[in-house]
């Protein structure tokens, strides 16, 4: 009996898993995928890696590592990790960060645009204001990029979201949350009910973010979809966080 262990890439949650072992199934005795470590075990294989790197590929977005010799193969980890660690902060939250910026500056034109022929520049800002015409932004852009690939998206969120993980529906229906929570924001409907529901949504979002981080479960965050492959840290948790922060803060403020 031969037992040959593969890295994998790409897998996000227990549906990548399925897939990944449904393709592998035909060709080996025993097929054993796991996503913590993101590894294939494969049990008297009847193909060589080529093969299995095929169907692998006809899966998904997933790709499998060829063996290496154990030395080389530390050596590759250390390489990895020093490629991760070499990468600043910066550079791996850019895009999020660039978004976040433009949504900030946007909240801000807004303010200054209605009050323009009053003379009345920066005094025009009000922190309630800007709080919900950014949190309007925040809503419908990040429902956007979910919206992109929506099946994707539901498969990354059931990895971490204690919800989406138990009835995989939620993933399906939570852009269209978020996006109906962008149109109250901007349209300024119902801003009690609006501010509670955000509270419970992005709360609730939170638990499953931090659970993931604190376990350092090393998985993609899927807060912009999975068009941009952002890894699940503290600047997720900060993101949730701060929009029940600013929804509580709005809600006591009025």
């Amino acid at each position: 009996m031969t037992t040959i262990t593969y890295q994998l890439q790409g897998l996000h949650c227990k549906a990548c898993v399925g897939r990944v072992t449904q393709a592998l199934t035909p060709l080996a005795d025993k097929v054993e995928v796991s996503l913590q470590p993101m590894q294939a075990v494969l049990t008297d294989p009847r193909a060589d890696a080529a093969q299995l790197q095929a169907a692998v590929a006809q899966a998904g977005a997933y790709a499998l590592v060829p063996n290496k010799p154990p030395a080389q193969q530390n050596i590759a980890g250390a390489a990895i990790d020093n490629v991760a660690s070499n990468t600043s902060w910066l550079a791996t939250y850019y895009p999020l960060l660039l978004i976040l910026a433009f949504i900030l500056g946007a909240s801000v034109l807004v303010q200054l645009g209605q009050h323009a022929g009053h003379g009345m520049g920066l005094s025009a800002l009000q922190a309630g204001e800007t709080m919900r015409y950014f949190m309007a932004g925040f809503f419908l852009v990040f429902a956007f990029f979910k919206l992109l690939d929506i099946r994707a998206f539901a498969d990354a969120y059931a990895g971490y979201d204690l919800l989406a993980a138990r009835w995989h529906g939620w993933g399906l229906i939570y852009p269209f949350v978020e996006l109906a929570l962008g149109i109250a924001y901007l349209a300024h409907i119902a801003p009690q009910i609006t501010h509670w529901v955000t509270i419970v949504v992005m709360g609730f979002s939170a638990i499953g973010v931090i659970r993931a981080v604190l376990n350092k479960n090393r998985i993609q965050c899927a807060c912009l979809g999975t068009v941009f492959k952002l890894p699940m840290s503290t600047v997720t948790i900060v993101e949730d966080v701060g929009m029940v922060l600013m929804a509580a803060w709005m809600l006591a403020s009025a």
